[in-house]
């Protein structure tokens, strides 16, 4: 009885302690993107033997998904609108910023809009003489593509035990999203490259509680948890990169573009090709425990 007291004591503070710990908390500060298990493979990549002059105008969410809600209808979109500017960052630390020139799309009428006033107001003060701006530099490819697909709930679980009012259960659940990138080419309109990439999405649970009676007409009940997201955008941000790696790697053994380093650029290609044997092992590995524990 007097364990049981003492528990409830010691719950009652820990939750005063956690308000008051919660309110004088100082706020974390900015930070940088997280690297994910990509983006050290695509900054590391030897240097093209000449840069490639790209644009990306669009790399919409075409999946038309909104958040899952058990509960009420949700409208914010399931994945980041902002997948375009997601690409135009991963495009500029491919090889840490020597394979591609990306050339500014998706603000271009601003761009237009703010050589106008520069012109203009040069040919205000100089008039006739007004030294014309430089023309923009034209892209030679333009990537095309998107967020393709988000398949929400594709597997679920989870596991609990309760014993004398004393339990605890997990539960589990996976998203995928898969992401599409085209590079064609503005002289011929030929689709350069294609590459469809996928990134699971993890969501967990887990929960503990205690219902007991401590007296004839007294309840002592707890209740303590926690879930961890990852992050959506993250997924997309890793697919993208694994999209640009990959389309890298291909073009080179397609010719279409060189490493400057021939020698480096068969290592490259060597380190990509292992990772994927590394990942189809895995796969193969995840699949045969999934037949044993079907056949139990």
């Amino acid at each position: 009885m007097n364990i049981i007291k003492g528990l409830i004591g010691l719950s009652a503070l820990l939750l005063m302690g956690g308000c008051v710990s919660g309110q004088m908390m100082p706020s974390e500060p900015a930070g940088f993107v997280q690297e994910t298990k990509t983006s050290s493979l695509l900054e590391q990549l030897p240097a093209a033997a000449r840069p490639i002059d790209i644009a990306v105008y669009e790399f919409s969410d075409l999946t038309g998904q909104y958040k899952p809600n058990d509960n009420f209808a949700e409208y914010s979109r399931a994945v980041t609108q902002g997948a375009d500017a997601i690409m135009v960052d991963v495009l500029e630390k491919a090889g840490k910023g020597q394979w591609f020139n990306v050339m500014e799309r998706r603000g271009l009428p601003n761009l237009l809009r703010e050589r106008q006033v520069i012109q203009s107001t040069r040919q205000q003060f100089n008039g006739a003489s007004a030294t014309p701006l430089p023309p923009l530099t034209f892209a030679g490819v333009i990537v095309e593509g998107g967020i393709i697909a988000y398949e929400t709930n594709l597997t679920t679980g989870g596991v609990g035990a309760r014993y004398l009012g004393i339990g605890a259960n997990t539960e589990y659940r996976s998203d995928l999203v898969t992401v599409n990138m085209r590079l064609v080419s503005v002289k011929t309109g030929r689709v350069l490259n294609s590459v469809t990439t996928t990134k699971k999405i993890y969501s967990f649970l887990v929960q503990g509680s205690i219902f007991r009676y401590v007296a004839v007409d007294e309840l002592f009940e707890l209740e303590a948890g926690f879930t961890r997201n990852d992050p959506p955008q993250l997924a997309v941000r890793e697919a993208i990169e694994l999209a640009v790696y990959t389309t890298i790697i291909e073009g080179a053994e397609k010719d279409t573009w060189s490493f400057a380093d021939a020698e480096k650029g068969r290592q490259a290609i060597k380190t990509y090709y292992d990772r994927v044997q590394t990942l189809e092992d895995d796969l193969d590995a995840v699949n045969a425990n999934k037949a044993v524990a079907a056949s139990l």
